[in-house]
Order: structure tokens, then C-alpha cells, then sequence
């Protein structure tokens, strides 16, 4: 018996100390090596792009973030217009994506005939394809003469008393140009909310429904708090597309400096300024305040990433809290 004990473990410990295969090692370096690339290309653009833009940093210093200022004559620049109309058209196009994406996702995996969901869902899959400048052109060449000709003058007659709607309806401005931005999101939240309903277990709602629930209340108790995690994922997904959108909004956007209450006046984004103005940028100050505009971008999108895993997170916890 001693014998039979002895030689099993020293059979196990030979097993357990055997050499890994050349193809996991192989595997497990590439994947470790893959993930360290992405950390090293992320700090090489914020050197980059810090390094590049230290002349304004040193320059301007805090004011930069909180002067409105634009004027490349004189070498002045401030990134508080750009920042507040990359906020703007971005809270304009979620207010509208999100709801809509929800809806859409919903009554594909839920309600739809797989005969019309089929085609639909092809559909949103081609429109996340399109390209941003096709969108811009539409914009501009379509959507801003409608906007101009019926949408904003119903609006100046409906709400009129609010600022938001103050201004002549010239069909392009920050109104447009967050429509735009909600009709290029749009397509990636509700393909990615698509497929997170799809994975809720069949027999979760069926247990629901078996209940007496509603189909209202299937979605809203089980699909939508299964699947949390994923819907804020493809919020965020979005979110950072419509941040940073470039081609698209400087179409139909205006290009302005200027911050206005009224959505209907011209603005700009980051990205937008970034477009507009880098090649004809030749001052060595304006190209280094340009700079500085994409890493503020750059940071703005970092710190959304954060705070939505840090939202994830908690959510998780505290769903784990009351289970």
C-alpha cells in the first residue's frame, strides 16, 4: 500500500510539474502581449498628443477649458464652445437614440414575425454601415430644408416662449446636427440591445408570463433588468461614437464659436473644429491649440469609458446585493 501511494504521487507531481505545450505558451504570450499593445498605444497617443500641444498648455493654461475665445489672428483659443457643443449635440442625440433603440430592439425579439424582423434587422445592420459623410451630405442637402421649411418653424410655434427655440430657422445649427448624430448612434445601440434581449432565457419569460405578466411587464421586470448590463454597454457604446462623430455634424452644424442658448443657431464640436480647421492651420500656436482640442477629446471619451464601467459596477453589486 505504501509502495501504491507512493508511486501515484509520484506520478501526480509529475504531471502537475510537466511542461506546458509550445502552443499554449505561444497562446498565452500573444494574448498577454495583444492586451499590453493597447495599454502602450493608449498612453503613447496621450504623450503624443500632450506633447504636441504643450506650446498652448503652457500658454494658456486652466483657460483654455473655460475661455470662449477663438481667434487664430491673434493666436487666442479657448475650447469652451467646442466642448459645450460636443455636450450638447450629444445629450440632443441619446435623448432621442436611446428611447428609440429600446423601442425598435424590442419589438424585433418580441413582438416582430421573424418575416419582418429578419429584413428589419438587415436594415439597421446596413445603416450602421453607411459612412459619416453620407450622412452629412443627406443632412445637409435633405434634412436641413426640411428642418428649415416645416420642423422648426412648428416648433417656434408650439414652444416659441422657450430660448431653445429662439432664432431664424435656418435648417442647419445644433438641433440638426444632434438629429444627425441620433440617426448615425441609432443603429449601434439597437443592434447591440437586439442582441442582449435575444440572450434572455426563453424560459425566464415563459416562467413570467406563465404568472400572468404582461407582455409590458416581461420586458420592463425580466428582459430589460436581465440584460442590464449589456443595454448600458450599448449606451455607452453609442455615446462614445456620438462624441466623437466628425464628418457628419461638420456638415450641418455651422461652425461657429459662438455659444447660444437656441439650438437653432450654429455651433461647433471638437471634432468638428478639428475637421474644419487643421489643414488650414499653419502658426505653430494655432496647430498646438488644435492639439490641445483633440486631447480634451481625447480625455472627455476616457473619462465616459470610466464612469461607465464604474456605473456598471455598481449596478451589478447592488443587483447582487438584493438577490
Amino acid at each position: 500500500m505504501a509502495t501504491s501511494n507512493n508511486s501515484s504521487s509520484s506520478s501526480g507531481s509529475s504531471g502537475n510539474g510537466a511542461k506546458k505545450p509550445l502552443g499554449d505558451i505561444i497562446y498565452a504570450g500573444l494574448t498577454r502581449g495583444a492586451a499590453g499593445a493597447v495599454i502602450l498605444l493608449s498612453i503613447g497617443i496621450v504623450l503624443s498628443l500632450a506633447g504636441n500641444s504643450w506650446p498652448a498648455i503652457v500658454k494658456f493654461g486652466a483657460s483654455f477649458i473655460s475661455s470662449t475665445t477663438w481667434n487664430p489672428v491673434m493666436s487666442e483659443f479657448g475650447a469652451l464652445s467646442s466642448i459645450a457643443g460636443t455636450l450638447i449635440s450629444t445629450i440632443i442625440a441619446m435623448a432621442i437614440a436611446v428611447p428609440l433603440a429600446v423601442i425598435i430592439a424590442f419589438f424585433l425579439v418580441e413582438l416582430a414575425h421573424p418575416v419582418i424582423s429578419k429584413p428589419v434587422g438587415y436594415a439597421i445592420e446596413l445603416l450602421a454601415a453607411v459612412p459619416s459623410i453620407i450622412y452629412g451630405m443627406w443632412g445637409l442637402f435633405v434634412f436641413a430644408p426640411f428642418m428649415a421649411d416645416y420642423i422648426q418653424p412648428a416648433l417656434q410655434r408650439w414652444f416659441g416662449f422657450l430660448p431653445f427655440f429662439e432664432g431664424p430657422p435656418m435648417g442647419i445649427g445644433m438641433l440638426s446636427a444632434g438629429i444627425i448624430l441620433a440617426l448615425m448612434v441609432l443603429p449601434f445601440i439597437t443592434a447591440v440591445m437586439r442582441d442582449v434581449f435575444q440572450m434572455v432565457p426563453s424560459v425566464v419569460k415563459e416562467a413570467s408570463y406563465g404568472m400572468g405578466s404582461t407582455t409590458l411587464e416581461v420586458a420592463r421586470e425580466v428582459t430589460v433588468k436581465y440584460g442590464f448590463s449589456g443595454l448600458i454597454g450599448a449606451v455607452f457604446l453609442g455615446l462614445g461614437r456620438a462624441v466623437g462623430e466628425t464628418m457628419a455634424v461638420t456638415f450641418v452644424i455651422g461652425n461657429s464659436h459662438d455659444i447660444s442658448v437656441s439650438l437653432y443657431a450654429a455651433g461647433n464640436t471638437i471634432a468638428s473644429t478639428l475637421a474644419n480647421e487643421f489643414t488650414e492651420a499653419a502658426e505653430p500656436m494655432y496647430i498646438s491649440a488644435l492639439i490641445e482640442l483633440g486631447l480634451v477629446l481625447f480625455l472627455m471619451t476616457l473619462v465616459i469609458q470610466v464612469l461607465a464601467q464604474w456605473w456598471i459596477a455598481r449596478t451589478q453589486k447592488k443587483a447582487g446585493a438584493g438577490l
